[in-house]
């Protein structure tokens, strides 16, 4: 019999801290991200184009060269970083409260999109390494592709866990994501694109 891959397919929440203000940073609705993130994208791409450096078609450019420089990020932070196993106690208890309590319980539904008390520290991070890479109206372009790109990621997430799809692009994603979950993790990484599974090949063997 095989080994089953979760604790509970309950669509609520397990508590993962005893303090209750802790606890309340691990939750998030599906909505929040957009609510706070799209206005961001919007300000970074009109302060890269009122900055007077680039036209509308570098703007777009640059836009979508980070948006498809997230796909890659994507995949490496989730096959690299949430999907590393440390040995000690205490790395397997940041894995658990970053990842792993995830793969436990696959459709918590206010665990499925990235809180912002921890995709903001993220992000200003990200955006401090990029910072060395671009000019400043460039990166402002740049990063708004890279964060669109998080966004698509997130809903994407949470819509692989509780839509329901019948055919089409959004199906096969599921399809894959769901193999992830429940037949296989260290395999399939990508969540919104399976292309850099099949690059690096850790994607899923098809039947023939």
């Amino acid at each position: 019999m095989a080994k089953k891959l979760y604790v509970s397919n309950s669509t609520e929440s397990t508590r993962m801290f005893k303090n209750d203000f802790l606890e309340s940073l691990t939750k998030i609705h599906y909505s929040v991200p957009l609510i706070f993130w799209v206005p961001v994208i919007c300000y970074l791409i009109y302060k890269s184009y009122a900055a007077e450096e680039m036209d509308v078609s570098r703007v777009l450019l640059y836009f979508v060269f980070g948006l498809a420089f997230w796909t890659l990020a994507e995949y490496v932070l989730h096959r690299w970083v949430f999907h590393f196993h440390p040995t000690s106690a205490w790395g397997q208890r940041i894995h658990f409260i970053f990842h792993g309590v995830h793969h436990d319980y696959p459709k918590d539904r206010l665990r499925l999109v990235m809180p912002l008390s921890a995709s903001i520290p993220m992000a200003a991070f990200i955006y401090f390494i990029f910072s060395f890479f671009f000019e400043d109206f460039t990166l402002w372009s740049f990063f708004a592709g890279f964060l669109f790109g998080y966004l698509i990621y997130d809903e994407c997430h949470y819509a692989m866990h509780h839509a329901n799809f019948k055919s089409g692009l959004f199906k096969k994603i599921k399809d894959h994501h769901m193999l992830h979950h429940y037949s296989d993790p260290e395999r399939g990484f990508g969540v919104s694109s399976g292309i850099w599974d099949s690059i690096f090949n850790s994607g899923f063997k098809k039947k023939k």
